[in-house]
């Protein structure tokens, strides 16, 4: 669905007076606000429930920008955006000190990303703003992949939602930190791992933060994408609890995979099912993210 010039202006009027706009990128609908107003980026927490251990992606139109967000640009950084951006890629930098402490849960480096959606870049650009968003949802809740998973999940508490249709990735950005010696792979995208460090070289991976310490990105909470209905991460040939559930079937390609996860999740949540499941899909690199998703997503068996 296109997004008109009139709703485009309105949007920008909204972000530049401190409120809070919902948006389409490629990956899931962000939950937009000026990430150099400290009360606007406060207002996401409150309107998410999210806890000020998770930072904040930030969101450019284009390269110009990164002087308002980040104190370096290190050559790992240039190479990585001439290669993946606009695109799923959030790279952490150290920020500039015209970031206010609430987007990046007291840390020093602050994560990056060009979105590759025509309404988020036209709304960064026309905005002339830095835009702090996580997804636009509850915290621990599936993310939005339309406008209308946008509606259900915070309904009058946004401002503004800008309808840009169905996500295409639909699951979020690969994180990566480039602010050490070191690259880090903080959170698995579809931008893989492989992918990256034939740009950069090697990579390392994340530990898993300790509870109630900032996090050095989003999406690290152990519980996380869920559904409320009680979910299964089931083994080839594992049944499910007893009660009615539905185990979901899902294409076994994982690009189509993630692109209708989190709507298929929905849909089924609606349903009153007493269990969902889903059989685990390869344990291969290019599945990685899609993992990491649905393990943060399943109930413990």
């Amino acid at each position: 669905m296109d997004v008109s010039d009139a709703e485009l202006a309105r949007a920008v009027e909204i972000l530049k007076r401190g409120g809070l706009v919902a948006f389409p990128t490629e990956t899931v609908y962000g939950l937009g606000a000026n990430a150099l107003d400290d009360s606007a980026v406060r207002r996401i927490y409150a309107v998410k429930g999210r806890p000020a251990t998770s930072p904040l992606i930030v969101h450019i139109a284009h390269l110009e920008m990164i002087r308002s967000v980040a104190a370096e640009w290190p050559d790992a950084a240039q190479r990585l955006s001439e290669r993946f951006w606009p695109g799923p890629i959030t790279l952490v930098l150290k920020k500039s000190a015209k970031v206010p402490p609430s987007v990046t849960a007291g840390l020093d480096t602050v994560g990056i990303r060009m979105p590759a959606h025509p309404v988020a870049t036209a709304l960064i650009d026309r905005a002339g703003l830095p835009l702090a968003a996580p997804s636009a949802n509850r915290f621990t809740e599936i993310s939005p992949t339309t406008a209308e998973h946008v509606r259900m999940s915070l309904g009058n508490a946004v401002d503004l939602i800008l309808d840009g249709g169905p996500t295409r990735v639909g699951i979020e950005s690969t994180v990566l930190s480039v602010a050490g010696a070191t690259p880090i792979l903080l959170r698995p995208g579809m931008i893989s791992k492989r992918e990256i460090e034939s740009v950069i070289g090697p990579v390392n991976s994340v530990v898993q933060p300790s509870s109630g310490t900032a996090h050095a990105s989003p999406g690290l909470h152990a519980r996380h994408y869920s559904p409320r209905t009680p979910f299964y991460l089931l083994e080839p040939g594992q049944t499910g609890p007893q009660g009615r559930g539905l185990v979901l079937q899902l294409p076994h390609e994982p690009e189509q995979f993630a692109a209708r996860l989190y709507a298929e999740l929905r849909r089924a949540d609606e349903e009153g099912w007493d269990w969902l499941g889903i059989e685990s899909p390869p344990q291969s690199p290019e599945w990685l993210a899609i993992l990491d998703r649905l393990r943060r997503a399943s109930v413990p068996r």
